[in-house]
């Protein structure tokens, strides 16, 4: 049988590897951990080798098929990012430049794909070369570790305007909790026109998204670092494929999920922290999570990026194996004046869309905002009591009640305030992953 037969037919195997094993650490791979109580040694053979055969066949990407439709089937978002737009800018140009983009992953898995996204562009972007690799720290990464990364089997492609792509699965071991690096090389101008960057903005402010160096220099391992920048280019989602994770949960919101005054560096955002929970605790088997808050985020009214209805079906129910969302939304848009019976409207299309989809939703109580008005105060109260009691979410995660001094519920306790009344500190956003109840959240192997 020819090498490649053999290294397609690897995947009539059956491999599984255990994402709750408590020595994976964010260093070691994940199919090199001892195996557990809830694997067996002959499924951990049955992994390895589902792998050597292709490495033996020199594949570095999956072709279509077999292969691709069995890592389609257990696609898992594990990173996003939610997009805006940006005019073309001295502060956002890339011309003739790689960006390394760096994410953190919640789950890991076997293999491993990238969507780059042109969703506000009104015209071609042209990528010239990209890979992904596990992040060594800063601008460095493992050099053994470099992917090529093709787009229908090409390394130079076009994403048309307003579009996105997937890439083809590379076969990358990636620990849960670990950081990656992805190249994106341009060389072309991208202020020589008027199109519209397609950005993911970094939160906490002022973390790094990118580093940029001149020329192609995609998968070195000694990039050259020219610049740094806080936006993430073009890049809406990491999926690993992973048999064990039967699904994904969606953190929708505004800056309070983005992750707005957390500790820089420190992955101290409340959906970091729950991703930490589903990874390494025993309640509920593991769920993958993404982040798709975005700062300034509003339900109705336009404020950053587009509204939550809006975004809602590309930045939530169409992530990769996406089984829960939880909304904290609707801070932003009491600030702008608007009242919680409007509130509450967008709220249930968000519902409905989920159920729509057989997605289990829950609705996050909004959090306290000392400095308010007492009129927007009332219809922050008036949004929770329908979102505690209406029984319209299938759950309720009671943030409010989390970070709020019981001796003055319009505040934050001072130990969970970062000093503006509005956001929390990575100590109340610990607090506010802590009052997640796991028993809540759909644990139901997914058939997608």
């Amino acid at each position: 049988m020819p090498a490649t037969a053999t290294a397609l037919h690897a995947f009539d195997f059956d491999f599984d590897f255990d994402t709750k094993d408590p020595s994976m650490t964010p260093t070691a791979p994940i199919l090199d951990q001892p195996a557990s109580g809830r694997e067996s040694p002959d499924v951990r053979r049955r992994a390895l080798v589902f792998g050597a055969p292709l490495a033996a066949a020199g594949l570095a990407w999956s072709p279509p098929g077999l292969a691709a439709s069995r890592q389609d089937f257990y696609a898992l978002g594990t990173w996003a990012g939610s997009l805006v737009s940006a005019a073309p800018s001295d502060a956002n140009r890339l011309n003739n430049q790689t960006a390394r983009q760096v994410v953190n992953v919640s789950v890991g898995g076997e293999s491993v794909r990238v969507k780059l996204s042109n969703r506000y562009g009104t015209a071609p972007l042209v990528i010239s070369a990209a890979s992904i690799a596990l992040r060594n720290g800063n601008e460095q990464i493992f050099a053994s570790s470099v992917r090529p990364l093709r787009f229908s089997g090409k390394s130079s492609f076009t994403i048309p305007a307003f579009a996105e792509l997937y890439s083809d699965w590379v076969l990358l071991s990636v620990p849960s909790l670990s950081e990656l690096s992805v190249d994106v090389y341009v060389a072309a101008d991208t202020s020589a026109g008027t199109s519209p960057l397609t950005l993911h903005n970094v939160r906490p402010a002022p973390q790094l998204g990118s580093y940029l160096a001149d020329g192609n220099q995609v998968g070195t391992t000694s990039f050259p670092t020219t610049a740094t920048r806080t936006q993430i280019y073009f890049m809406t989602g990491v999926d690993v494929s992973n048999p064990r994770v039967p699904g994904t949960v969606c953190c929708f919101g505004d800056s309070i999920t983005h992750g707005t005054n957390s500790t820089v560096n420190a992955n101290a955002r409340y959906p970091d922290f729950l991703a930490r929970r589903l990874v390494f605790g025993n309640q509920i088997p593991t769920l993958s999570l993404v982040n798709s808050g975005i700062a300034g985020n509003r339900v109705l009214m336009g404020g950053t990026g587009e509204n939550a209805l809006a975004r809602f079906d590309r930045d939530a129910l169409v992530q990769s194996g996406v089984s829960n969302i939880i909304v904290l939304e609707g801070i932003n848009d009491i600030s702008g004046g608007n009242v919680a019976a409007r509130l509450i409207e967008g709220h249930r299309q968000m519902i409905l869309r989920a159920h729509a989809r057989g997605i289990r939703i829950l609705g996050g109580t909004v959090t306290p905002f000392a400095n308010a008005p007492q009129a927007r105060e009332d219809e922050r109260q008036a949004l929770n009591a329908w979102i505690r009691s209406s029984g319209e979410y299938d759950g309720v995660v009671d943030f409010d009640a989390a970070v709020r001094d019981p001796a003055n519920p319009r505040a934050m306790l001072p130990m969970f305030d970062s000093g503006d009344t509005l956001h929390p500190n990575s100590a109340g956003y610990a607090a506010m992953a802590n009052a997640v109840d796991l028993s809540l959240l759909n644990t139901a192997k997914l058939r997608r």
